[in-house]
């Protein structure tokens, strides 16, 4: 390591702690010399400047803060001496342009995916049952309960064997042995299970904003069919799902069962039916197989959570390079967590290809936010304890780092949430910065791939689009080696650069995506699903 301080971009007047920094210590870089003015742990800020009270504070090259009190020049800022504040755009003031990587090693690259009928392909080959509405989730949790037992899907936990030993007197977890591998019935298909809290009680919009996302998991190219559960009386009526479904796609050419209880009698009734046609659907499923296709077909969700003061310097532009190199090939990354791009509007509207592009997401962004405003709160709010205490203490911090997921390439549409990407190049996609809510939207958009940036770690996974795990830093890669997947510490310590990282992060997909290498949350089954809930129950 070179140096233990770095400044991201050349008008900051801020720069990172690359390590535990100590008072007294006179640090070097560039042009600048700086002497710690107290102990600072590494990923936080300390000044490059004398700061007094009300001066604005700039990062990534934009406005990130100001201070509440005046700060000393090596001091560390906090939340004390920080206040959130960040740059209004007002609309689009010039077209960025954009110099594209060469990608001629990748040209001819291809994927083994599952091909669609209406020319989508997935990394995955996954039955889906959902219910429209919370009053179903026990019956589709029955419904998991029997597939997952007879088709041999889900082996017992290590947890369980723990308790079966405990049980029969045993006591040491390291004897423990798993039961003898079954044959699966099935070897190339998968069965997930979701459900929900929406359908009902809510208000309409809610509904019908849920149908869409639905709709849009049906359509999406790892999916190649469904069972769908409907009580009857909810709010998401069968036609409305079905509306939304024609709207995304008229014609999908999937398979999708759907079932309502208040036509159907008994519970034995109704299951004995749903269990008969699907496992028929699910069989004939198991009939597709992989086939070459471009990397065109990749439409990357491009996730973040658990970030840490690191996040926006390693891990975030890495796959920011990624997310480049794949509009560059003609794929279709999405950037969505509209809370985690506040104060780098102005950047992403000069980016948009057309004046409507600009508005369109100046619009939903302003709508959003005066929507947590009007509850009491504001996208200042948004980052977490976590957050705060690995160093990211105003959300234009947090935001300026989290954007450089999405790279420098223009923006090809924006989206509401429950929209579909059709657009290659990059999207922007209006969910919340709640790291499950916008995953589950982005898969809901059509992303067959995620990946997910974390400096602190999470567990996250979907039921349909794998998620790979991108860690900041080393050390939560040695941490927690179960849930992360690849490791961008090496940027921090100067052993790689951010494209090669990003290269690196490239190929991780294009192995993933075949069928070669299982994420570590496909591996724990971390199927999660929680749909973003705008509205009030009534």
């Amino acid at each position: 390591m070179q140096t233990k301080i770095i400044k991201v971009h050349p008008e900051d007047n801020v720069a990172v702690a690359l390590a535990n920094l100590w008072q007294g210590e006179v640090l070097s870089m560039d042009d600048i010399q700086v002497e710690v003015f107290n102990d600072v742990a590494a990923k936080h800020k300390i000044s490059l400047v004398n700061l007094e009270e009300g001066d604005k504070i700039y990062m990534y090259g934009v406005l990130v803060g100001k201070a509440t009190q005046p700060v000393k020049k090596g001091e560390v800022l906090t939340v004390d001496n920080v206040k959130h504040q960040a740059e209004q755009a007002q609309k689009k003031t010039e077209t960025t342009g954009w110099n594209a990587p060469d990608v001629s090693k990748w040209n001819n690259r291809t994927f083994n995916g599952y091909h669609r009928p209406d020319g989508q392909v997935g990394t995955k080959n996954v039955w889906l049952f959902f219910p429209l509405v919370f009053c179903e989730n026990r019956n589709i949790e029955l419904l998991k309960e029997v597939f997952e037992k007879e088709l041999s899907f889900k082996q017992p936990s290590r947890e369980q064997l723990l308790l079966r030993s405990l049980i029969q007197g045993g006591n040491a977890p390291e004897t423990l042995q798993k039961e003898e591998e079954k044959n699966e019935i099935f070897d190339n298909i998968e069965v997930k299970f979701i459900t929900h809290q929406g359908g009902c009680g809510g208000i309409r919009q809610d509904s019908a904003s849920l149908a869409r996302l639905l709709a849009g998991y049906v359509n999406n190219p790892n999916v190649a069919g469904a069972t769908v559960l409907s009580l009857g009386c909810q709010n998401l009526q069968i036609d409305i799902f079905k509306k939304a479904l024609e709207r995304i796609n008229f014609d999908n050419g999937k398979p999708v069962l759907l079932f309502e209880q208040q036509q159907m009698g008994t519970v034995d009734e109704m299951m004995s039916k749903i269990i008969s046609d699907s496992y028929a659907a699910i069989k004939e499923a198991n009939d597709i197989t992989r086939k070459p296709a471009p990397l065109s077909k990749l439409k990357l969700g491009l996730e973040c959570g658990g970030s840490d003061g690191f996040s926006g310097i390693s891990a975030n532009p890495a796959l920011g390079y990624a997310s480049d190199l794949l509009s560059a090939l003609g794929g279709s990354p999405i950037l969505s967590e509209f809370p985690e791009l506040c104060g780098i509007e102005q950047e992403l509207i000069n980016r948009c290809v057309s004046d409507d592009l600009a508005e369109r997401f100046l619009e939903l962004t302003r709508a959003f936010e005066q929507s947590a405003i009007d509850a009491g709160s504001g996208f200042d709010m948004n980052p977490s304890p976590g957050n705060i205490k690995d160093g990211l203490i105003t959300d234009a911090m947090k935001s300026a780092g989290a954007a450089k997921k999405g790279g420098t390439s223009p923006i090809q549409d924006v989206l509401d949430y429950g929209d579909y990407v059709t657009k290659p190049g990059l999207n922007l996609l209006c969910t919340p910065g709640n790291d499950v809510e916008s995953t589950t939207a982005m898969v809901g958009a059509g992303a067959n791939v995620v990946v997910f940036t974390t400096g602190l770690g999470t567990p996250t996974g979907n039921p349909v689009a794998p998620v790979v795990k991108v860690s900041s830093n080393s050390t939560l890669a040695r941490r927690m080696p179960d849930i992360i997947d690849l490791d961008a510490g090496g940027v921090i310590k100067a052993e790689k650069t951010i494209e090669q990282m990003g290269e690196e992060i490239l190929e991780f997909l294009i192995s993933v995506a075949n069928g070669d290498v299982a994420t570590k949350a496909d591996e724990l089954n971390q199927d999660d699903f929680i749909p973003w809930k705008r509205g009030v129950s009534l």
